[in-house]
């Protein structure tokens, strides 16, 4: 499977395989966001999936893959350390405003600044009618957190300063997207970078959870936490290994576009599981992020 996986990038099946991760990724990480800001704690949900990725991942990097080359470790490391920062961030977010607010920031931040540094980094480049889809996606998401300040939801004060730590999680999500392109690309296979990443990149928030659960004055049950942690886990591997690969088999800058389509299932999910209101405004916004997203893949 790894000499076939490696053998896509450039041709048909690769960009088709492409799309269809991206789109696979957009719908899990949407998923992901809702588990994590649900009805627990996201500091301790966080760490739950990140302790469940670990263990499950650990054995996969230890003993099946070969071992990273000395260069590898390096990019794995820096990797580390911006999914640090950018899970930090997605929380301190989260624990501020509603998912439907922060969420689309985060996510409306990012394609502009990964498209840009794609066309430096990996070459990359697009035509103006793909660079209009880009503005309608990146628009349309911003769009829905501004119904959102509009509406009220939260404190003012709460509000404005968990958007402007999503707005910072944008950029980090730009960042990591970025380099994890150049780290499953440079990697000896895709799966030794996948396997070390998802193990290395979950060793720091389980402590973090650990710690806040203990001082908790209503902590919630072990046995739920690792519940949810295991399931938040299992759609972690697809959500972040789906756009990972796609950024793999074709263009970096179209795959993340693509999986920010993950703004339209992140309100479907909002609406349906959290009770937050979508309306006809929400609706209409949710089909313009959609059409970008058409217009970038076949601009």
């Amino acid at each position: 499977m790894t000499e076939w996986l490696m053998s896509l990038p450039g041709t048909e099946t690769g960009k088709q395989l492409a799309i269809v991760c991206a789109l696979v990724s957009a719908f899990m990480h949407a998923l992901f966001g809702s588990m994590q800001k649900g009805r627990m704690d996201p500091w301790i949900s966080r760490g739950a999936f990140d302790f469940w990725m670990a263990v499950l991942a650990a054995p996969v990097a230890l003993f099946v893959v070969p071992w990273p080359d000395a260069q590898t470790f390096l990019i794995l490391a820096g990797a580390m350390v911006i999914h640090f920062f950018y899970k930090l961030t997605m929380t301190l977010a989260y624990v501020r405003a509603p998912y439907t607010t922060v969420y689309p920031v985060v996510r409306g931040t990012s394609p502009v600044i990964t498209v840009i540094a794609a066309s430096i980094f990996f070459a990359e480049s697009y035509s103006a009618t793909q660079w209009l889809g880009i503005a309608f996606v990146s628009g349309g998401i911003l769009a829905l957190s501004a119904l959102n300040i509009a509406r009220g939801e939260t404190a003012r004060g709460p509000l404005l300063s968990g958007l402007a730590i999503a707005f910072l999680c944008g950029l980090f999500v730009a960042a990591y997207t970025t380099w994890d392109a150049w780290g499953i690309r440079t990697a000896q296979t895709p799966f030794v970078f996948l396997a070390w990443f998802f193990f290395l990149s979950s060793l720091d928030f389980p402590i973090i959870s650990y710690l806040r659960w203990r001082r908790a004055e209503a902590p919630p049950r072990a046995a739920r936490i690792m519940r949810n942690g295991f399931f938040g886990a299992l759609v972690a591997f697809v959500s972040f290994g789906g756009v990972m690969l796609a950024t793999y088999l074709d263009k970096v800058g179209e795959a993340a576009v693509l999986r920010e389509t993950s703004t339209v299932f992140a309100a479907i999910i909002g609406w349906i599981f959290l009770k937050e209101a979508v309306g006809p405004g929400r609706a209409a916004l949710m089909v313009l992020i959609a059409a970008g997203a058409i217009i970038v893949e076949f601009g």
